[in-house]
């Protein structure tokens, strides 16, 4: 039995789409909600200084993880479905994987971006390493 599913957010549509879908195959389980706030989207200078983030960046960076997770927490609330939260700092395919083991997930539930051709090639898929590398099974939402 699933008790405890991980569910990676990141504010947009996929992530919903991945709330309901876990919702349905586990109505009954406790979910984790993760919000990674990644560096590299921050504005550093390209000039090899040494970067630090702008000023205020990660405290909007903590505000939009509240956002994110305020839309989802009243769906599971509707739906009965107790939550817990978790931010981290990072890169997100290293941070789900670290939070699936330190949260004792029993599996992960996320979706993809759906990137193609180039933009895959040079991008890289997040889903795609998770499924590869999680020791949890790993379903991806439609």
């Amino acid at each position: 039995m699933t008790e405890r599913v991980l569910l990676p957010l990141d504010g947009n549509d996929h992530g919903r789409r991945a709330y309901e879908h876990a919702a349905q195959l586990f109505p009954e389980a406790t979910f984790v909600l993760l919000h990674v706030i990644n560096p590299s989207d921050a504005s550093v200078p390209v000039d090899g200084a040494m970067s630090s983030f702008p000023e205020g960046w990660y405290d909007q960076q903590q505000d939009r993880a509240e956002q994110v997770f305020e839309g989802i927490e009243e769906r599971a609330a509707a739906d009965d479905i107790e939550t817990t939260q978790v931010v981290e700092l990072g890169k997100p395919t290293r941070k789900i994987l670290d939070t699936a083991e330190a949260e004792n997930v029993d599996h992960i539930v996320m979706s993809t971006h759906g990137r193609q051709g180039v933009s895959r090639l040079l991008l890289g898929s997040t889903a795609e390493t998770v499924v590869r590398c999680s020791s949890v099974p790993v379903t991806i939402a439609p």
